[in-house]
């Protein structure tokens, strides 16, 4: 070439090549001027100079450093073990969540709780069942809460903050004020007073008053996205051309506004998760004893927490282990995916 590229070997790219690939052009052309395939004789090895200046991926970049980053394996070992516990929770449990086979051992007074004991590793809870099957079996009513809540709160933010953030004007004004109301209330309270709507308290009951806390989180945060993404380059070159809204919208602002969107959306799972056990433990969660939830195991032991703490220590450990898997792995992804980052 001619003008200062080469082309890349084995495809039809052009690139402009660094000071060393000038240099090794130059001592190829001495030897005889040959150019051939890497590895083949004659042909110096392509070192690491040559390569330094391709381009690489964003999510590749973030895979590289999230690989070596031990906070992401222990972050993601957290979650693929809780997620597998929930999946097989119906036939690993050793007896059913709801028998007070323990019944027998257990009355209402202050230090009959049954102790830990074969086939009940864990031993009894207040009402005679074993604690250990309903630990497990929790696992699946926690995940159910966790993911539906954060999906149903990531969609109605994708709603609102593609409205304020490709439309702006008085549709941005409109829905940033509904947002800010929401904020200014504290997420457990505003929980709460979504619960209480409910005369019979159930799971669904639960997702819905957590989701509709994490809408505006979602919201005004894509909607700073999209205000970003409607001054850059290439959205004012497609403007320029003719392309309509929609296309510009849904083609070019949304998916590269996605990335922070998706980081924030696995930090809820965790706060939901702790939203559900509080309002569970408050009593505005699901009544059926037969589905246990730990954050309803945390509220049928406070009454006993003096003389048997192991009754709350387990379901408390489970919801703060879980909560920290997903926050180790949602810190671990927004720094892999920050531009600022990349070296």
């Amino acid at each position: 070439m001619t003008d200062g590229t080469s082309a890349l070997p084995g495809s039809g790219r052009l690139r402009r090549p660094g000071a060393a690939r000038k240099a090794r052009i130059d001592r190829l052309a001495t030897v005889g001027g040959r150019s051939g395939a890497p590895g083949a004789p004659g042909t110096p090895a392509a070192t690491d100079e040559d390569t330094a200046d391709v381009g690489v991926s964003l999510l590749r970049d973030a895979w590289r450093r999230l690989r070596v980053t031990p906070v992401f394996w222990v972050g993601a070992v957290i979650i693929a073990l809780f997620v597998l516990l929930a999946v097989v929770a119906p036939w690993i449990a050793p007896h059913d969540p709801g028998a007070q086979l323990l019944i027998g051992q257990t009355s209402r007074a202050r230090n009959s709780i049954a102790p830990p004991q074969a086939g009940y590793p864990l031993g009894g809870d207040t009402f005679g069942r074993d604690l250990f099957s309903r630990l497990i079996l929790g696992s699946r009513q926690t995940l159910l809460v966790g993911v539906f809540a954060t999906l149903i709160g990531l969609a109605g933010g994708l709603v609102l903050g593609v409205l304020a953030g490709a439309f702006g004007g008085w549709a941005d004004t409109v829905v940033m004020r509904i947002v800010d109301v929401m904020l200014s209330i504290p997420s457990l309270l505003l929980a709460i007073s979504i619960a209480v709507l409910f005369t019979n308290p159930n799971l669904t009951s639960v997702i819905i008053a957590v989701s509709v806390v994490q809408i505006p989180v979602f919201a005004r945060l894509l909607r700073g996205q999209m205000l970003a993404q409607r001054g850059s380059d290439h959205v004012l070159a497609a403007r320029a051309l003719g392309v309509r809204r929609a296309p510009i919208v849904f083609r070019h602002m949304l998916p590269n506004s996605l990335s922070p969107v998706i980081v924030q959306a696995t930090l809820v799972v965790a706060t939901s998760i702790i939203d559900a056990a509080a309002l569970s433990f408050l009593g505005l969660g699901s009544q059926d004893t037969a589905s246990p939830e730990w954050g309803q195991m945390l509220g049928e032991a406070q009454d006993r927490i003096d003389s048997h703490p192991g009754l709350a220590f387990w379901p408390a450990g489970c919801i703060i282990v879980v909560a920290l898997g997903f926050t180790l792995l949602g810190e671990s992804l927004r720094e892999a995916l920050d531009p600022k980052n990349r070296r």
